[in-house]
């Protein structure tokens, strides 16, 4: 999806973001900085820069989602902001608990300030996301609308911390298969895209079965999103990622190519990954491309791509029951830009 189109749209998102922050006395400057720091606003010192702020994905699929369903989106800001928020608060929480020292392309948070202090810089982006839809109020929304939007932002969260501590459960285990995998990110990833449409439909007057649709097509979108992330993190570049290159095998995280090749390799493949997978210590140049070889063997980036594929279909075909529409064009953009997306 090209942003130039919705700069306006993402300008007025930064000042609704920022309008959840409150204005700190000195003594907290540094606290609230460490999450301005997160947020691409500010640098390791506090001073104000243009730095990189992420995709800004689901904020932008909340705004799509009402308008596609005939509202306004400036209305449904509070709640882009919300959506915006929680998902930066899991990358906090996310980097410390992978030990991951980058974060596009700069230093985490818990690297450069410690896990205490970041573990509570999350919980605050956290509380400051809930709070966001409370800004709701200020756009005339009923009370009963509101306690709505609160509730499928909270099972939202809760999908999100469960997926959350079943990744972190699967670590060094070698017999996940692709169902628990497939729950797993459906749970981590798609439950909080599936929100930000729901939200957006909701609050844009969708009626059931448009904000049905909508969810469908957030939770599919979600799945296409991480299988293509896994291939990234197998093939995609440096320079593109902001990770290092082969960056899952690296870090034995078992995306849905490691699964799909221990499922399907033979002996001698499946015992090179074993060692890879369920080994201690650092990765070598030489197990990483024993790895690859394996998972050409098998085919296993043909299967992710088939699979994102499927997903990407999906989502798809729940818009083809919106009204037709910039908005619903520009969902359908979305989608289809998932695939072959280097980034």
């Amino acid at each position: 999806m090209e942003k130039g189109r919705f700069s306006g749209w993402l300008a007025a998102l930064e000042v609704e973001m920022r309008a959840c922050f409150p204005d700190p006395p000195p003594a907290l400057v540094p606290f609230y900085g460490m999450m301005a720091y997160h947020l691409g606003w500010q640098d390791a010192s506090f001073r104000p820069i243009e730095g990189r702020v992420g995709k800004r994905l689901r904020p932008l699929l909340c705004l799509l989602a009402a308008e596609a369903v005939g509202g306004e989106w400036e209305r449904a800001l509070p709640a882009a902001a919300a959506v915006e928020l929680v998902h930066n608060f899991s990358l906090i929480h996310d980097d410390i608990e992978d030990r991951s020292s980058l974060r596009r392309g700069r230093p985490t948070v818990w690297s450069l300030w410690g896990v205490p202090q970041a573990l509570n810089a999350g919980d605050a982006l956290f509380t400051l996301a809930r709070s966001a839809l409370l800004r709701l109020r200020r756009y005339g929304f009923p009370a009963e609308t509101i306690l709505e939007a609160i509730a499928f932002l909270d099972r939202a969260i809760l999908r999100l911390c469960e997926g959350q501590y079943l990744d972190l459960a699967f670590e060094g285990r070698l017999d996940v298969d692709e169902v628990a995998y497939l729950e797993m990110i459906a749970a981590k990833t798609a439950a909080l895209l599936e929100a930000a449409l729901e939200l957006g439909a909701l609050l844009g007057g969708g009626d059931a079965a448009t904000i049905a649709a909508l969810r469908t097509y957030g939770y599919s979108l979600g799945m296409a999103f991480q299988v293509q992330d896994d291939i990234l993190g197998v093939w995609g570049q440096e320079e593109r990622t902001g990770k290092p290159w082969a960056a899952d095998i690296v870090e034995r995280k078992l995306g849905l190519p490691a699964v799909y090749a221990l499922e399907r390799a033979g002996p001698a493949g499946r015992s090179t990954l074993e060692q890879v997978y369920g080994g201690k210590g650092a990765v070598t140049e030489a197990e990483v491309a024993a790895v690859l070889a394996v998972l050409e063997e098998v085919g296993s980036r043909s299967y992710a791509e088939k699979v994102a594929a499927r997903y990407c279909e999906e989502a798809l075909e729940a818009l083809r029951r919106l009204p037709a529409g910039p908005a619903q064009e520009a969902l359908e953009e979305v989608a289809r830009s998932l695939l072959g997306r280097e980034e």
